[in-house]
């Protein structure tokens, strides 16, 4: 009976033993596994991303620069801003976004001129989301001048000091820069961003809108990184 006991308590022990051992393969091929994903999961050249070469930034600067092509009337754009709102706040002393408003087409003209309009006089800041949520929540279609005009007067501001400024040849110039850059960059669309004038994502390219916001981060570092090698 003590030897059967002894062959018993063996053989538990043997498959105590066994089980530790698989359970130990299995937790490392699932490190594995989790290392491999991770490492797919980071954006691709060619697919979440485009490089430029040769690099063409708008201007150097110790920060990263950041330029986003969007429009008032893009609402992937709308959605995006909260994430690209809240993703600059956490790197606002690493990057320089750009924002460059798309004048084509050409419903969304105004747009670009009013973007220019609200810089000059000092409104953009105030105004920036106002005029997306009110534009896209709201649905007040402020890319008709004579409603963006009467939305402006409710919201207090000097319709009359607008309207001069969007008429303005500075503004003129200022979006016809716009339309040539969407040229220099290739932009087909909006929201487009360009990182430190090497990288191209669109939110197409990166899946979504929460994703380009990702790649865009991704694509920062990896700028950092290249700087870093000069």
């Amino acid at each position: 009976m003590r030897d059967a006991i002894r062959v018993d308590c063996l053989s538990s022990e043997f498959r105590r033993f066994r089980m530790k051992t698989l359970f130990s393969r299995a937790c490392s091929f699932l490190l594995i596994a989790l290392a491999s994903a991770a490492v797919s999961a980071q954006p691709v050249a060619g697919r979440e991303y485009r490089v430029i070469d040769p690099p063409r930034p708008l201007a150097r600067s110790e920060r990263i620069e950041v330029i986003e092509f969007f429009s008032y009337g893009c609402p992937v754009c709308y959605a995006a801003e909260p994430y690209l709102t809240r993703w600059k706040a956490k790197r606002e002393a690493e990057i320089e976004l750009k924002r460059i408003p798309s004048p084509l087409p050409a419903a969304w003209a105004p747009f670009a001129r009013l973007y220019y309009a609200l810089e000059a006089i000092g409104l953009l800041e105030r105004l920036h989301w106002p005029v997306f949520d009110n534009h896209h929540f709201d649905g007040r279609r402020l890319n008709s001048e004579t409603n963006l005009l009467e939305w402006l007067g409710r919201n207090d501001v000097d319709v009359l000091l607008v309207k001069q400024a969007m008429d303005s040849p500075e503004v003129a110039a200022k979006v016809a820069t716009a339309r040539a850059l969407l040229d220099t960059y290739d932009v087909e669309g909006v929201p487009t961003f360009v990182i430190d004038g090497r990288y191209f994502t669109t939110a197409r390219l990166a899946g979504g809108v929460p994703e380009v916001v990702e790649v865009v981060d991704f694509l920062v570092e990896r700028a950092r990184e290249e700087r870093g090698k000069k």
